[in-house]
């Protein structure tokens, strides 16, 4: 017989009478698809589906790292996907999604999880999820990278400058990102001046001015995630099926 302690322990006892089981499903279910399309497309697939239409280039391959000395079979891809998939696997947001969905831990607020004690991302495997603010740096030099290639994406070679609607999907796409990483919760920290009470300590103008903006970036940080992870993906699946005759792009070009 379940003694009082187990019985209050009881993983989903909880007095919510709404369907709080929605969303996580509904997020772990998302995140699984983008997992598995991006492994297919980009590491496993690789160079045998082509990533590369005229001007366009697949975000999960900007930019374009190539080394002679690498197999063919190897995709280039994975010099550039370890940097944003860093990024999102530890991202505060990104961190509550996955925690609530594959590790119900909780599943939801006011929900009953099995665990006895709770000792936050102090310990092994968790405390890795620090590395984020490292990841940050490395995705700040990727904002530059993603426009040059939405920029490059408006020229053909032989035929000058022209719009296609891989052009338009590219640009949007890299806005995407940039938002989503702009609008991150450990640059909010960095703007404020590392500071954990903001409002304790004496901030210049420019900086607080500065710190404002980005919190109102920060404030929409879920919806940018969601958001910039479709857009990569729809962008990688377009020029994917540009490059192997699925679909024509319409733009302005000629020969393209």
């Amino acid at each position: 017989m379940a003694t009082a302690t187990e019985v209050q322990r009881r993983y989903g006892k909880t007095q919510r009478v709404d369907r709080w089981w929605v969303e996580p499903a509904f997020l772990g279910g998302g995140l699984l698809l983008f997992v598995i399309y991006s492994t297919v497309s980009a590491l496993i697939l690789g160079n045998s589906w082509h990533y590369e239409a005229g001007p366009y280039l697949s975000p999960f391959f900007e930019p374009l790292i190539k080394p002679g000395w690498v197999p063919e079979w190897i995709s280039p891809a994975v010099f550039i996907l370890w940097a944003p998939l860093g990024f999102r696997t530890t991202c505060y947001y990104y961190r509550k999604a996955y925690y609530r969905s594959y590790l119900l831990s909780p599943p939801a607020c006011a929900v009953t999880e099995p665990a006895k004690s709770y000792s936050g991302e102090s310990k092994f495997p968790l405390i890795l999820q620090n590395a984020h603010r490292f990841f940050l740096y490395v995705a700040l030099l990727f904002i530059p990278v993603l426009w040059y290639g939405a920029a490059k994406s408006f020229w053909l070679s032989g035929e000058g400058f022209g719009v296609g609607v891989g052009s338009l999907i590219l640009v949007a796409n890299a806005f995407l990102l940039m938002m989503f990483t702009l609008s991150c919760n450990s640059l909010r920290h960095m703007v404020g001046g590392g500071l954990n009470c903001f409002s304790c300590t004496a901030v210049t103008r420019g900086r607080r001015r500065v710190w404002e903006i980005q919190t109102l970036w920060n404030e929409h940080h879920r919806g940018w995630a969601w958001a910039s992870l479709i857009s990569v993906g729809m962008a990688d699946l377009y020029v994917h099926l540009v490059a192997n005759g699925v679909i024509t792009d319409l733009n302005t070009w000629t020969n393209f």
